[in-house]
């Protein structure tokens, strides 16, 4: 696979550059202040940890919100890095709004999809809630290789109000997280959005974090052919041909709604 890391220098000129993106986005919205769902995973960490260093931790909120599929541990390293970071926190249950949805609407009971989705859309609807409230700016958690392929809730956890590290793979959050100190077990931690019991990042995608993001770099958001990324990668070419189909897929998901054209 393709070493993605970057060099000391760069990885240092990525994080100022992050952690003024947020400023610059807090300043433009008019707030002093964020809101962020702290799900125990390192792509909502790393963005908690990119906040403070932005803004100081007494701008920053997280919210932590299990469901029912939630693993106590996630949620326990959740509170845990409000509580390292000195963040305030709330903690909110997502499970008796998904119930009242599936009361009103019980043919969608046991619809995995259909159910987890509406669980990020829940999640959305409590950072919006506490961010309006408050007068906060939504930091979304949306890495690089997630966007590119469309693993990401449409008006769930694609609903916010700028992703700051939106332009990292997978690789370099988690080379990012570990510069800025986050905890060794939340850097190498199996990443899952609990969007159902058991489910897992890397088995929903069928692919592994580092070959997505070798291929991303080099087929899909670099200039390499099919055939040369088969031959540099050494990977299948049904492997490729899966990335190219996600990616083209999801590109509804990465745009605003179409509308049709104005007539003259």
């Amino acid at each position: 696979m393709i070493d993605l890391r970057f060099s000391k220098a760069e990885l240092e000129a990525r994080r100022d550059h992050l952690t003024t993106f947020i400023r610059e986005r807090t300043a433009a919205a008019g707030v002093d202040d964020v809101v962020l769902g702290l799900s125990g995973g390192i792509d909502s960490t790393t963005v908690a940890y990119l906040a403070v260093e932005a803004l100081g931790a007494e701008h920053v909120h997280g919210l932590v919100l299990p469901a029912r599929v939630s693993s106590e541990d996630n949620m326990s390293d959740a509170e845990r890095v409000a509580k390292d970071l000195e963040i305030s926190y709330d903690v909110l249950e997502v499970e008796p709004v998904i119930e009242t949805l599936l009361e009103a609407y019980p043919a969608a009971e046991g619809d995995h999809e259909a159910v987890g989705n509406a669980r990020a859309r829940v999640r959305a609807v409590f950072n919006y809630l506490v961010a309006n409230h408050d007068g906060r700016l939504v930091l979304g958690t949306g890495n690089r290789s997630e966007a590119a392929v469309g693993y990401f809730t449409k008006y769930g956890d694609g609903a916010v109000d700028c992703h700051p590290i939106g332009n990292l793979y997978k690789a370099q959050v988690r080379q990012l997280a570990a510069s800025m100190g986050v905890p060794e077990d939340l850097v190498t931690k199996t990443p899952t959005a609990e969007l159902w019991a058991g489910q897992t990042d890397e088995d929903e995608l069928g692919i592994d974090y580092d070959t997505l993001d070798s291929i991303l770099a080099t087929h899909i958001d670099g200039p390499l052919s099919k055939a040369a990324t088969v031959r540099l990668l050494e990977v299948d070419e049904e492997t490729v041909e899966m990335v190219r189909g996600l990616y083209a897929a999801s590109e509804h998901k990465r745009n605003v709604p179409p509308a049709p054209e104005p007539l003259d």
